[in-house]
């Protein structure tokens, strides 16, 4: 580890921490929004998909210009006002009693992530060596992961599914992120050799992605692996908690156990998958996790659903331990804000998901599970072909650097 800290700017190491503690805070609440909306406030499983969904719907919408904006006015100032704004939303939480409240909260929720996060991976990228990039956006991978294992058994202590409360927790601790980033600011000078983003206008900058061909295939790809992943805090909560009795405490067993295997097995495969273009780990991920949300349907036992989150969960890293990495390398020099940002298009997976599952679930019900799953199989696995269309298109460009050797990527 010492190693590896001397490396690492110490705004670095700030938001890495501010990463742990925050989606702890988020995992105690957001992951129990469905059952708490359909168990709690008698809200029918499509209209809680829409409400879930809507988060990723308007980080869809704003995503683009988040990005462009820490390009445009730099990413200390993009990052402050949202994370403050940030807590906030999730203080309002606490207070929502309809469902009217929580959609344009939950929107204003995917508003404040879509703002800060391209921020804080293009600073990651801008205080980072090339080298060692794969290893800062793993970290904050790790970070995650870490706040997911603790986040999801504190939030059932608390009882999430029954109560606000979690939400209350989560606007608190985004406040005191946004104080510790603040005072980082203030005390630690970034590198002066960083590259300053280009001040280009919003339409420069949405045609300079508009026309990467290479980006927008890939991208797409990425939407419908990422539709996959979104079952596991939408969709199969509520298939569980209907399902079989405990169905809340199961989840949220399994939601800990997924966290754990990510820890345990996300550096071998950075390791092992390093020495590959980032697009082959993220085609390999969607097929685990296309083939895994199949397996969901063919038994009721609780170890067997364990089983099948382990292999869910290797998918998982695949694709997200090396989406940054893909990002940053496709990106064009003086658009890297823009270009993280616009990747924010990924989130439309994050709707096209719990969308689905809620309106298949409404249809099909717990006793139809299998055509069900089935469905949602034939949509995931669909950006298999779309992400060989990208690497097609990849190869040919050249744009993409794959180092084999320790030294590098390490």
């Amino acid at each position: 580890m010492k190693g590896i800290r001397l490396r690492i700017h110490p705004v670095g190491w700030n938001i890495i921490l501010g990463t742990l503690f925050s989606r702890m805070s988020v995992s105690m609440s957001i992951p129990f929004l469905s059952i708490y909306l359909t168990q709690v406030k008698g809200v029918s499983p499509a209209l809680t998909g829409i409400i879930v969904s809507v988060s990723s719907l308007a980080g869809i919408v704003m995503s683009f210009y988040g990005g462009y904006l820490s390009d445009l006015f730099g990413r200390k100032i993009v990052m402050i006002t949202s994370v403050f704004c940030w807590a906030l939303v999730f203080v309002s939480f606490m207070f929502a009693d309809s469902v009217l409240a929580f959609f344009v909260i939950n929107a204003l929720n995917g508003l404040c992530q879509s703002i800060f996060e391209p921020a804080s991976r293009a600073l990651l990228s801008d205080i980072s060596k090339e080298e060692n990039r794969l290893k800062m956006f793993n970290l904050r991978y790790t970070a995650i992961n870490i706040g997911v294992v603790f986040g999801p058994l504190l939030g059932l202590r608390l009882g999430a599914a029954k109560t606000a409360l979690p939400f209350l927790f989560a606007g608190f601790t985004y406040f005191l992120y946004g104080l510790s980033l603040v005072f980082s600011f203030r005390k630690f000078k970034l590198d002066e050799n960083i590259r300053k983003e280009n001040k280009t206008t919003i339409a420069t900058a949405f045609n300079v992605t508009r026309k990467d061909k290479v980006f927008l295939i890939t991208l797409l790809g990425v939407i419908l692996s990422i539709s996959g992943y979104a079952h596991f805090s939408t969709t199969l909560p509520q298939y569980f908690a209907a399902k079989i009795e405990d169905g809340v405490t199961i989840f949220s067993w399994l939601l800990a156990l997924n966290a754990i295997v990510v820890l345990i097995v996300q550096y071998p495969i950075v390791n092992i998958m390093k020495k590959f273009p980032p697009i082959h780990s993220i085609i390999l991920g969607n097929a685990l996790i296309s083939f895994s949300l199949l397996f969901f349907s063919l038994s009721a036992n609780p170890f067997i659903w364990g089983s099948i989150v382990v292999f869910f969960t290797i998918g998982e890293v695949l694709i997200f331990s090396m989406v940054d990495m893909l990002v940053d390398e496709i990106a064009k020099p003086g658009f890297k804000g823009t270009y993280f940002g616009a990747a924010g298009f990924n989130r439309l997976g994050n709707v096209i998901g719990p969308w689905l599952g809620g309106i298949l679930l409404s249809f099909f019900g717990v006793n139809g599970s299998f055509y069900m799953f089935l469905i949602i199989f034939i949509t995931t696995a669909s950006g298999i072909p779309v992400l060989f269309l990208a690497k097609k298109h990849l190869d040919k460009s050249g744009r993409l650097k794959v180092d084999v050797t320790e030294s590098h990527r390490s």
